[in-house]
């Protein structure tokens, strides 16, 4: 049976299984707690990952973490710091925040996504807007992933966790809290700590390169720390009566030797500061129902190089190249909620600066002559939005707002392609859409949205200027931005279905786009990389379930598939996932849990050739864990890739700046063991 039909009929066979629970004592069960709360609070464009999920999962950061909702997936390109990408958008066609605050990574080649500089140990949950239906932040034109960082109790709290698991991993974390009347208090503490991973057939996934590259990884560093990462954070709260609260919150990252086998540069440091504040105030008046003020800013600094490599050996300096990169972000937000006749309007206006600056230095060919990458680009955008919210009736809600957005970028230093006439541009931007939702029946609910999303390219996109890469046997393009990029806007269309009892949930949502001056990456000359608008066509579906079954079994599935269409050229659009799903049955009485769940991919055939992308067959792998509560105490155990796989993601080699050509393979059989104490 081919792979497509084998994953279809088990996923079909899985969802559709829909039977009631009879004889089953489910009373304080936190997963038929989790069903009714996915089941009457979340949206079928909407998703969400609770801390228990993640803490039960080998995850090593947040987006290894969301790969298990459907329609999500990652770019693997090492041990860590996994690239959250939705629906086949990534990059900065998605927005991802914490608390609200905006976050851009400093390395070109993505190093370091938004996503990989807060520690999860930081969130108590994440949610995923799938689609342009985000007003009240500019951009994420693909959909939006917003953590929620955990809040201080009552009195005192504290929680420590502690993972160890195959390759010497380490992920541990402690944090402390205190809340009182008018004020509290949070104190956290996380240290990850793993070396290099192994993929299915028992090769370290830092050993694949041939033995005649100079890309590979040096003897001495081949099996060294994959990654080390400390953070710690804190946050103040001060609540000046019962209605209104302000918070302060500060951040601190130290990662450490993070090898990319995925790119030709490894991290060497990378350090991050936070400071976000905020001040909330609700039921000021009849008319004003909630304002909440918003500043943040944060500080990237990335340090990479080729200093682990093969070809670093016999220089003057302990690396052939190397990228010192740093990034700034700043803004403001003010947003209310005004009770406007019979429904609720949400308006805000928001502010901020992003400035990206990355020199390259190399010793090929130009004897360690500093190259302005990124010439310190700012990019300012001025946003004003309104979403108005109203019942129609007692089985219908609509939704409907639109915003505006004013953005400059400016080159404040050069590069050979920068020029007094190309260095600044400004874009103007408008936003809109239209949800509707309607509950026919207890239970049953369906939704319809159409919306405009877009988003201004952004500094790599506009600005980038780097020579090609020679060496005997290799041949990296260089790149070159694209000052005349216009805006890129989606035009889509979601339709959503969502059925729940207090035993069953099954939810199902179908996307279709039309993308206007899409930036899409190509190969413009044997030598050169660029970027360019092309219009394109995206559509696909999810659907996810979860049955609970007779004596505490539960039965869950997911399906989701993709397809892009790069309509200038009749082509595929390149990096687009393909059909996926997972089915698995858990048994859990809320003191002991099991689950086995299967993974499976279908072959990925639909390539973008111009990027000399390759298909990426499927596979299927199986993963169990187990464990259990016992008051202040929980423990999970888990084996993934049980049958150690050799297999590889549709996104496991990369064809932007520092490629390195190889694919990486995903890790093979892997263990490990989280222990939780809550005191």
């Amino acid at each position: 049976m081919k792979s497509r039909q084998l994953l279809a009929g088990l996923l079909l066979a899985g969802l559709m299984t829909g039977v009631p629970a009879f004889g089953a004592d489910n009373s304080n069960n936190l997963m038929l707690d989790e069903i009714v709360v996915r089941g009457e609070k979340e949206s079928p464009r909407e998703e969400s990952l609770t801390i228990r999920e993640v803490r039960e999962s080998p995850a090593r950061d947040i987006g290894e973490a969301l790969k298990a909702v459907e329609g999500v997936s990652i770019v693997h390109k090492g041990a860590i710091a996994n690239d959250v990408v939705i629906r086949g958008f990534q990059k900065d066609n998605i927005n991802v925040f914490l608390d609200g605050e905006r976050i851009h990574g400093a390395c070109p080649s993505r190093m370091d996504p938004p996503s990989f500089h807060y520690d999860f140990a930081e969130v108590e949950q994440i949610k995923v807007i799938k689609g342009p239906y985000d007003l009240a932040n500019p951009g994420g034109l693909g959909g939006v992933v917003e953590a929620r960082s955990k809040k201080p109790k009552k009195g005192f709290d504290a929680d420590i966790s502690a993972t160890g698991g195959s390759y010497d991993s380490v992920n541990a974390s402690a944090v402390g809290s205190y809340g009182g009347e008018k004020f509290d208090g949070l104190l956290g503490y996380a240290y990850k700590f793993s070396r290099v991973p192994t993929s299915g057939d028992g090769k370290l996934i830092t050993d694949i390169y041939p033995a005649t590259s100079k890309n590979r990884y040096r003897d001495t560093d081949m099996d060294s720390a994959a990654y080390s990462i400390n953070s710690a954070w804190t946050r103040l709260g001060f609540n000046p009566n019962e209605n209104s609260r302000m918070e302060v919150g500060y951040s601190l990252q130290e990662a450490l030797h993070v090898l990319y086998p995925y790119l030709l540069m490894d991290g060497t440091a990378d350090t991050t500061n936070r400071v976000n504040w905020s001040y909330t105030a609700a039921r000021i008046s009849p008319l004003l129902k909630e304002i909440r003020l918003q500043g943040y800013w944060n500080h990237i600094t990335h340090l990479m190089s080729d200093k682990y490599r093969v070809s670093s050996l016999g220089l003057p300096q302990d690396y052939s190249m190397q990228t010192n990169a740093d990034t700034m972000v700043y803004g403001a937000k003010i947003n209310g909620t005004l009770a406007v006749g019979p429904g609720d309007l949400r308006t805000g206006i928001d502010y901020y600066n992003r400035n990206w600056n990355a020199t390259n230095v190399r010793k090929m060919y130009m004897n360690y002559l500093p190259v302005r990458m990124i010439p310190d680009v700012s990019i300012d955008n001025l946003g004003l939005f309104g979403e108005y919210t109203v019942p129609l009736g007692e089985r219908v809600k609509l939704t409907a707002g639109v915003r505006g957005d004013l953005a400059w970028a400016e080159a404040d230093a050069s590069n050979v392609y920068v020029t007094p006439q190309n260095d600044s541009t400004d874009f103007r931007t408008v936003n809109a859409n239209v949800q509707l939702t309607y509950t026919p029946l207890k239970g049953v609910e369906t939704y319809v949205g159409f919306g405009r999303g877009s988003r201004t390219p952004d500094p790599q996109e506009l600005y980038i200027d780097l020579p090609a890469i020679v060496m005997p046997g290799v041949l990296n393009p260089g790149q070159r931005g694209n000052a005349d990029l216009k805006v890129t806007v989606n035009h889509q269309v979601d339709l959503g279905l969502k059925y729940h009892t207090e035993t069953f949930f099954i939810t199902g949502s179908f996307f279709y786009s039309d993308l206007s001056d899409y930036v899409n990456y190509y190969q413009a000359s044997p030598t050169l990389k660029s970027y360019r608008n092309v219009d394109a066509t995206m559509w696909g579906y999810e659907v996810g379930s979860q049955v609970v079954l007779p004596r505490d079994f539960f039965l869950k599935g997911s399906l989701s598939y993709t397809w892009g269409d790069n309509d200038d050229t009749h082509a595929p659009l390149s990096e687009i996932p393909p059909l996926r799903g997972t089915i698995g049955v858990r048994y859990d009485n809320n003191a002991f849990f099991a689950e086995v769940a299967e993974n499976l991919s279908s072959r990925q055939e639909r390539v973008d050739l111009n990027l000399k992308e390759q298909p990426t067959a499927g596979y299927a792998t199986t993963d169990l864990k187990g464990g259990f509560r016992f008051k202040a105490l929980s423990v999970f155990a888990g084996v993934n890739n049980l049958l150690d796989k050799q297999y590889y993601n549709y996104l496991s080699y990369q064809r932007d700046p520092f490629a390195s050509g190889a694919k990486v393979p995903e890790n093979g059989r892997n263990y490990y063991i989280t222990a939780q104490y809550t005191f």
